[in-house]
């Protein structure tokens, strides 16, 4: 899987816990869109959007990880919530900055709790390209989901360690 199968294990080294991932899986599309939100009312010249420069960015970033199902999987939802974002950008004032900061911010909000349940800091701390790396990861576990990519699945869990298992809560009384 070239590059993005060494960025996976890198990234899934910092969720490890089923709660973090499922909190990404919400909160990185949430930031996704909302910086896509607020980028989208800023027109270069050409009536270029600033949310496209941005997308092109992200898509040479993952071209450049190799093309494979999980990047080009990728590209298309980073693309999707790219498009969703567009309309938003000649939106009124109070609709783009609440569109834009809100899905930011609470997409932010998931992130954090996710990380304080794993116990670990997010992996941009260490390395910036990790805001990348995100959505490369929601897609990955969304595929793994659906009964997809055994190999590099197997692959991230024998390098970063299994997803953890949850106990069962105890009942009260019992």
């Amino acid at each position: 899987m070239d590059k993005s199968a060494d960025w996976l294990v890198t990234y899934a080294r910092y969720h490890r816990d089923p709660r973090n991932i499922a909190t990404h899986a919400v909160g990185i599309p949430l930031i996704v869109f909302g910086i896509a939100v607020l980028l989208a009312r800023l027109q270069l010249p050409g009536g270029i959007g600033g949310h496209m420069v941005l997308y092109a960015a992200g898509a040479i970033w993952y071209v450049r990880q190799g093309l494979n199902v999980v990047t080009v999987a990728t590209l298309l939802a980073v693309g999707a919530l790219t498009a969703l974002a567009h309309p938003f950008g000649a939106a009124p004032l109070p609709v783009w900055l609440a569109a834009g900061l809100g899905c930011f911010v609470v997409g932010w909000v998931f992130q954090f709790v996710g990380h304080y349940w794993e116990g670990r800091k997010p992996a941009f701390f260490d390395d910036l390209r990790g805001l990348f790396a995100g959505p490369l990861f929601v897609v990955a576990e969304a595929w793994f989901a659906l009964g997809g990519g055994r190999a590099l699945r197997d692959r991230i869990e024998r390098e970063a360690g299994p997803v953890a298992r949850q106990t069962p809560r105890r009942q009260p009384g019992a």
